[in-house]
């Protein structure tokens, strides 16, 4: 099985780093391929930088799936960008990394807050949640305060921001599971999970799972 991950911004390290998550989890025998767009924003932060990268992204998603090599795409950009365009025109299972962690953090608790990284980036996400007909579900989308490209940081500064900004959530909002809103978020799940003592979901992580089931299924279902 092979899965390509597209990050449709333009910070190749930020790929290289969602690989290695996405490798992480993956099963033994699916090879995962992660790629960028070579011109585009920088970081996906609010609806302006989404639409500046959507040509990328849709330039990257047709050369990269003409070869018929790949069984899915996943789109790791917590906004889902571009996601609703590339389902329709796709014959091959596409999936955004939002998306499959609302999903799977509705199966492991009742309601779920979200936190991610700054306030422009909220209404996109609320927005989608609200789209996808899991409002309901949702206590809050909290802002972290923390940049995109500030989440590898070395100093570690970013990570007790995100954690402090988790724990206000547990505490406030009534929810039950924790969703990291950044694909740059990837690494932090297990750790934030076992200190909240709660479910703490990585949208690449709930991503891949979902990508190899489904292909698993259609296989199943071309066989019988």
């Amino acid at each position: 099985m092979q899965i390509l991950i597209i990050n449709p911004n333009s910070t190749a390290t930020m790929t290289r780093s969602i690989a290695e998550a996405a490798r992480a989890v993956a099963s033994s025998g699916v090879k995962i391929t992660a790629v960028n767009p070579a011109q585009g924003p920088a970081s996906i932060q609010g609806p302006e930088d989404g639409e500046a990268a959507l040509p990328g992204l849709f330039e990257t998603f047709a050369s990269e799936t003409r070869s018929g090599d790949y069984d899915a795409v996943i789109i790791a950009c917590f906004d889902d960008t571009g996601l609703a365009e590339l389902k329709a025109r796709s014959p091959l299972p596409v999936l955004g990394i939002g998306e499959a962690a609302f999903h799977a953090a509705m199966m492991l608790g009742a309601r779920f807050s979200v936190v991610t990284t700054l306030a422009v980036s909220v209404p996109v996400i609320e927005e989608n949640i609200a789209a996808y007909g899991f409002a309901r579900r949702c206590a809050k989308v909290r802002a972290s305060g923390v940049p995109v490209l500030q989440l590898d940081g070395p100093d570690g500064q970013a990570e007790g921001t995100i954690r402090a900004e988790a724990r206000r959530a547990l505490a406030q909002d009534g929810c039950d599971v924790i969703v990291l809103g950044c694909a740059g978020m990837a690494d932090l799940a297990a750790s934030l999970s076992g200190d909240l003592k709660l479910p703490v979901v990585d949208g690449v992580a709930a991503a891949v799972g979902f990508c190899e089931n489904l292909v698993r299924m259609q296989r199943v279902k071309a066989i019988a």
